[in-house]
């Protein structure tokens, strides 16, 4: 927590921004009919470990806890009881995301993580409703660390991701780009050279290239506008061409912040805003000595989480240990399939699953490639037998197969394995098979 002082103006864009990005997103999924097809339609959902007691609240409930994401962001966005509608926001929209781990998406890992940050930061200290009913409250400049947290990790996402596209399939063989691009080329102007694998060489260079560079070049007060101008580019046509939510309209929006206070002062002008304190926003001693450990924790469990799966034996990108959280964005093209069998211990009779009977299309389709789900699906089975068929601990296999970035499916798991007597945990999953 240093002593150095920047003006509010970037935290005020940013706080302004990211409240009404995620309004937009609250209402969207109202409006799509996504809170039906996730939370309301499975008959089971697939778990983060740790987290399994996260249920979802029903038809009327799940609608109220988007209800409370879209106000609390839009609390967020005009500063009003800021710091209780960031808490709010950073627990519903969390609770929202651990219902089903199926639904894991990195920007919304990120969102999760932004919020958190919110909590802790004076963003309401201008521009505010919360500062237009105190006045006290108004100031001219806050902590560096206030903006430079939310530079970070920002720039941890971009680096990491490019980070990760430092592999084999991704160099050398441009996969999973060269059969994605292929599907697209309809798209305007560029389709036509979609079907050259040139291209997709092209754009697996290039990608990587931005990503582990671009967060450098937007701190650089020179190569900033020309790098902004790439972010723009590189997720307005990977908003076009893939299906990935908001996730270019959340970087586009939160990379401003690396622009300067003088840039923020003269957007914020539009809008009528003027900040005529002179006043340093500090925090009580009290609140540095609780903030030191939180923020030095959250700093250190960011750079190691992305590299946790170096503990792990065998690729990464087929066992998925250690996968999640580590900003793996758009890697790995992965189709399964998995039948699931069912045996009576007393009579060896045997049953094949319907998946369907149980699963969504979605949650099928992510089941068979990712082998904790799997795990989960399995001992969910077993528990459906014991209670409605009353068998006595039935034995659970699945029959699995696996295929990677456009090669033959291999088998993924030892089908004579016993999945309803194993335990998930965060050691090594002795019984994937090798890839």
């Amino acid at each position: 927590m240093t002593t150095d002082q920047k003006d509010i103006a970037p935290l005020v864009s940013f706080r302004i921004l990211f409240g009404l990005v995620m309004l937009y997103s609250a209402i969207r999924f109202v409006a799509s009919g996504w809170i039906e097809r996730l939370y309301i339609e499975p008959e089971f959902f697939f778990k983060f470990y740790g987290f399994e007691w996260v249920e979802p609240l029903g038809t009327v409930g799940m609608y109220a806890v988007f209800g409370v994401i879209a106000l609390s962001a839009l609390f967020i966005a005009l500063g009003l009881f800021y710091r209780l509608a960031a808490i709010v926001f950073f627990l519903s929209f969390t609770y929202v995301e651990l219902i089903d781990a199926t639904n894991y998406l990195n920007h919304y890992y990120l969102v999760c993580l932004l919020a958190f940050i919110l909590i802790f930061l004076p963003a309401n200290a201008s521009f505010s409703l919360d500062a237009l009913r105190k006045p006290s409250i108004q100031c001219k400049t806050i902590p560096a660390w206030c903006i430079n947290i939310i530079i970070f990790q920002l720039a941890l996402v971009y680096t990491c991701a490019g980070i990760a596209k430092l592999n084999s399939d991704w160099l050398f063989h441009a996969m999973p780009l060269a059969i994605w691009l292929t599907e697209h080329q309809g798209f305007p102007v560029f389709g036509y050279f979609f079907q050259f694998k040139e291209t997709a060489f092209f754009f697996s260079w290039v990608t990587a290239f931005y990503d582990l560079t671009i967060a450098w070049f937007l701190l650089n007060k020179k190569t900033r506008p020309f790098a902004y101008f790439m972010v723009l580019a590189f997720h307005i046509l990977t908003g076009m061409l893939f299906n990935i939510g908001l996730f270019p309209l959340i970087m586009i929006s939160s990379t401003l912040i690396f622009f300067s206070a003088e840039f923020h002062n003269k957007l914020l002008s539009f809008f009528g805003y003027k900040n005529e304190s002179s006043y340093s926003y500090s925090f009580p001693k009290f609140n540095q000595k609780i903030f030191r450990p939180i923020f030095a924790a959250f700093v250190i469990v960011q750079l190691l989480v992305p590299f946790r799966h170096y503990l792990y034996e065998g690729d990464l990108m087929w066992t998925e240990e250690g996968y999640r959280f580590s900003w793996r964005v758009m890697l790995v093209e992965k189709n399964g399939m998995a039948t699931f069998t069912v045996e009576d211990t007393e009579t060896g009779r045997k049953e094949e699953v319907v998946n369907g009977k149980y699963l969504t299309q979605f949650q099928e389709k992510q089941m068979a490639i990712q082998p904790d789900f799997i795990l989960q699906f399995a001992h969910f089975l077993k528990k459906e037998y014991e209670y409605k068929y009353n068998l006595k601990d039935p034995i659970v296999r699945v029959e699995s197969h696996v295929a990677l970035n456009g090669r033959i499916s291999q088998r993924f798991i030892d089908p004579q394995i016993n999945l309803a007597e194993l335990e998930n945990s965060f050691f090594k999953k002795e019984w994937l098979l090798s890839y």
